[in-house]
């Protein structure tokens, strides 16, 4: 439809409205009371219509509306209604309603103001503003219809829908300018982008945050209920929330953090989602050995490890091993430096790796090792690398405790010795000891 068809149309309207002013003043008393009485039964008429429509928009139809979610089974209309997209778009009727009715406005109802052309941008600005209310609202649906999808939070949503919301606004402001003003808005984005440099600064957390949230999307970097570790900013706890410029953490010690949704990705941090996401959480842990006390073992030790019951069977296999390694090369043990023989702490090792695997808080389908580590002023570290079944801390950390409690109490069993700095205890031992002076090598006289 173009402009000449209407011309005819306008030309109508304002022949109506003028008809409906002159018979209003023919019908109220007084010329001049009769002019204003019949203008203010406009405005009182178009503001009643306005509410009645706002009125009945919002309570009869959200509430059928209301009823009808309620017998569905999906919770997506339920969300919708949680969020108010319903109630934020029936506040578009009144403003419907005022743009249609502008044209009761024009001349002759002021003549030195184009009162009509006000109220429509008025009108206009309105129906953007709440336009953009209900899109939020239709946005914040789709994140928790999202999270109900994505039970796991595995691609949190919130950032890319933070970052939207902020374009959108944008978008609306240009637009509310452009309907006031009555300015093509291609103008005012001209204009805008002379002011680049200052809306990168005012805007910088919300630009470096909307990047930063879809590489934490694209790379799945960080999720709701990741456990993350960042020093920097004193963070060692769960992640509750992801939004568009902070992720906000819940720190072992109950206290809240927030930290740049950007700092995930310019700096260092530790996510701890592989451990919970896996089949165990891992024990590390090493104990030092008085290397002093490492030893071939005599055939009494023998005899007695051969008596332990996770050892049975090791040294039946190993005794045999060694003898038949020692026979087939000729070897002479009358020394003991010559061919192999069973040590102390090689025993010992044998006896925690049975010990975890028959443990039932361990889990066997991982790694499991005992291990030497290098030689140190400490002594020689003899290392557990297992991991644990239960990865819950209090379990875990239980676990761990009962497993070497029994490694410190089992290692005098192989003639051991667990490596401890003196303490002021064996200092204060020493000091009381005399020191004897040697024999006398004279003979008496």
């Amino acid at each position: 439809m173009d402009g000449a068809e209407l011309e005819p149309r306008a030309d109508a309207a304002s022949e109506w409205v003028r008809g409906l002013y002159s018979w209003l003043e023919t019908v109220l008393p007084g010329e001049r009371f009769g002019v204003w009485t019949a203008k203010l039964v406009v405005v009182l008429v178009t503001v009643a219509v306005a509410w009645l429509a706002y009125a009945v928009s919002r309570r009869l139809l959200l509430a059928v509306i209301g009823r009808m979610a309620a017998r569905t089974r999906t919770q997506w209309d339920d969300r919708l209604i949680a969020r108010g997209f319903f109630d934020r778009m029936s506040r578009l009727v009144p403003a419907v309603i005022i743009f249609l009715a502008a044209p009761l406005f024009a001349d002759p109802f002021l003549s030195s103001l184009a009162l009509d052309e006000v109220l429509k941008r008025l009108a206009t600005a309105w129906l953007v503003v709440v336009a953009l209310r209900s899109l939020g609202a239709l946005l914040n649906a789709a994140v928790d219809i999202y999270d109900s999808i994505d039970r796991k939070k595995a691609n949190p949503i919130s950032g890319f829908v933070g970052g939207l919301k902020l374009v959108l606004w944008i978008v609306g402001l240009i637009l509310c300018i452009a309907a006031i003003t009555g300015r093509d808005p291609s103008g005012l984005v001209a204009g805008i982008g002379a002011l680049t440099a200052v809306l990168l600064l005012v805007f910088k957390d919300s630009i470096l945050g909307l990047v930063a949230s879809i590489q934490i999307f694209v790379n799945d970097l960080v999720r709701v209920g990741d456990w993350i570790e960042m020093s920097a900013y004193g963070v060692d706890g769960d992640v509750i929330a992801v939004s568009l410029t902070t992720i906000k953490v819940q720190n072992w010690d109950r206290t809240i953090a927030t930290i740049p949704s950007y700092s995930v990705i310019s700096e260092s941090f530790k996510n701890w989602r592989g451990m919970q996401d896996s089949d165990g959480r891992r024990i590390k842990r090493s104990i030092g050995i008085d290397m002093n006390s490492i030893h071939f073992c005599t055939p009494e030790q023998i005899e007695r490890f051969g008596r332990f019951s996770l050892l049975e069977d090791y040294i039946a296999a190993k005794q045999q091993e060694v003898t038949q390694y020692n026979q087939l090369h000729g070897i002479d043990t009358s020394e003991v430096i010559n061919g192999r023989r069973l040590t102390n702490l090689g025993t010992f090792r044998a006896y925690l790796t049975e010990y975890l695997r028959r443990h039932s808080g361990i889990n066997n389908d991982m790694t499991l090792m005992v291990r030497q580590l290098a030689p140190s002023a400490e002594g020689l570290p003899i290392e557990i690398y297992v991991f644990s079944l239960d990865k819950d801390w209090v379990a875990y950390e239980a676990l761990q405790a009962d497993v070497f409690d029994h490694l410190l109490s089992v290692v005098g069993e192989f003639d051991l010795r667990v490596f401890q700095r003196p303490t002021g205890r064996d200092m204060a031992g020493m000091g009381s000891q005399r020191i004897q002076p040697p024999p006398s090598t004279r003979s008496p006289s």
